[in-house]
């Protein structure tokens, strides 16, 4: 580990050119990937249309909980890479690279997630397009061509990535306003082609039914964090960015819950479960024709790109921040010279989202299984760190502050973390949604290579306003006395 080059270089620094709407963008777009569109009918089959609904608004509860304590903490310090900052006033660098590489292992799943989405998807579109086929993985024949296509549009928006956040915050605007028109089609739709008795049964399958759609939310609300990440980039005010967070948060819930409604009101619950892809058949029978079927899909193809953008600019400044700490190599913090973007952190993540179609679509459950506990492991010290930071440093200059002046931030806080606990446990052996071993397996191949770059930062270092100066001053000094031997 080394000083990296933005630590180097004085005017290497990322660019102030996003605006509000760029910032909401960013965290709703992140939300709002591919789930919607291929898990809707198996919430419906298995909580029924107000089980799911009612498992939605309280996963959407808990992340506007912890969204609150990212809301505080993102308008404190307003520096990209979010939780690696938090964590590092609050509990020193170690902990910071716990929190930071956790969050890091989950975007980056997600980003290959929708990579492998995207070819299933376009499958709906053009069902000729697997051809020349390559290999079997877990029972699922990868084809050549069906593989390129999300391994081109990795290629393609790692590119738009490098070539500037603004361009990337431009297209990420045009297609969430294109997904936000999809949502109102089928809002209109249920109006006029939906039934309320369609909808029946209203619950089903009991509490194991409300907590396997309940397991998905880390999944499905990931990305609203992605606001703290490009806090550097954004040109509005501390207390209007947090802000930014909790809004996020609200739009996805509303989101969820108009697309269970909109689906179960759309075919007998009968039907859904049969459905290839339920809210696509959805939106056909809404309006009575496969046209809109195919409209829809392209909604969740609108998703996918969301999602997969905010992320992978999210995960590439979370490893440049830890770069520029010395927590990662130097490589992973270097900026385009001309873009001032962290272009060899895009193009790691870039090629692993390549390579990720080529492990076919067994692939999708197992990347979304893998990165969620490590999500909620970050949820979970952030939560902490926010409360103390709250006790250690109540007089810190909060621009947003939650919960008022007395104690009422600090059982936030302690909220939070007592309803992220709860929510990992639920992918422990024995629980209703305990995790597959293919799961287990990256996730233990993600915290092994974690564990051997954790033992590499030194300890002892001092949480503070200072612990970033002083961990690189430590490795300065281990450098030198290295060469000295």
């Amino acid at each position: 580990m080394q000083v990296s080059e933005a630590e180097k270089t004085p005017d290497a620094s990322l660019l102030k050119v996003l605006g509000n709407w760029d910032a909401l963008a960013l965290g709703f777009g992140a939300m709002i990937g591919f789930g919607w569109v291929v898990l809707t009918g198996g919430w419906i089959a298995s909580a029924g249309t107000m089980g799911a609904v009612l498992a939605m608004i309280t996963g959407g509860a808990i992340m506007g909980v912890v969204g609150l304590t990212y809301a505080e903490l993102t308008a404190a310090m307003p520096k990209a890479g979010g939780e690696h900052n938090f964590l590092l006033r609050g509990m020193g660098p170690r902990w910071s690279f716990i929190g930071s590489w956790a969050i890091t292992g989950g975007y980056i799943t997600i980003v290959a997630f929708e990579a492998v989405a995207l070819p299933r998807t376009a499958q709906y579109l053009f069902p000729n397009l697997s051809q020349i086929p390559l290999w079997e993985v877990a029972g699922y024949q990868v084809h050549l061509t069906w593989a390129l296509v999300g391994a081109v549009a990795a290629v393609v928006i790692t590119g738009i990535n490098i070539l500037g956040v603004k361009l990337a915050g431009v297209a990420q605007t045009f297609v969430v306003v294109f997904l936000l028109v999809i949502g109102l089609m089928l809002v209109f739709g249920s109006f006029v082609g939906g039934s309320a008795t369609n909808m029946e049964p209203f619950f089903t399958g009991g509490l194991n039914g409300y907590f396997a759609v309940l397991v998905v939310v880390p999944f499905l609300f990931v990305g609203f964090d992605v606001i703290p990440q490009s806090a550097e980039e954004v040109n509005i005010p501390a207390r209007q960015l947090g802000r930014l967070v909790v809004v996020a948060v609200i739009l996805a819930t509303i989101w969820y819950v108009m697309t269970v409604l909109t689906t179960s009101s759309a075919m007998p619950a009968g039907e859904i479960a049969q459905a290839d892809i339920a809210t696509a058949d959805a939106m056909g029978a809404l309006f009575g024709s496969d046209v809109m079927a195919k409209i829809l899909i392209a909604g969740g193809i609108a998703g996918i790109l969301t999602s997969w953008n905010s992320l992978l600019l999210g995960a590439s400044r979370l490893m440049f921040s830890m770069a520029r700490s010395g927590m990662l190599p130097a490589w992973f913090g270097k900026l385009h010279p001309k873009y001032r973007t962290p272009a060899n952190a895009l193009v790691f993540i870039g090629v692993l989202s390549f390579l990720a179609p080529f492990f076919g679509v067994s692939m999708l459950g197992w990347l979304v299984d893998s990165g969620a506990p490590s999500i909620v492991i970050a949820y979970i010290l952030v939560a902490v760190v926010f409360v103390i930071l709250r006790r250690r440093e109540p007089g810190m200059d909060r621009p947003l502050r939650v919960g008022g002046q007395g104690n009422g931030g600090i059982m936030i806080g302690v909220t939070a973390v007592i309803l992220c606990v709860a929510l990992l446990s639920l992918y422990l052996p024995g629980m209703p949604a305990a995790l597959t071993p293919p799961p287990w397996i990256l996730f233990g191949l993600w915290w092994v290579l974690g564990a051997v770059l954790l033992f590499r930062i030194p300890s002892g270092i001092t949480p503070g306003e200072d612990a970033e100066h002083d961990l690189l001053e430590r490795l300065r000094q281990r450098r030198e006395s290295a060469r000295n031997i």
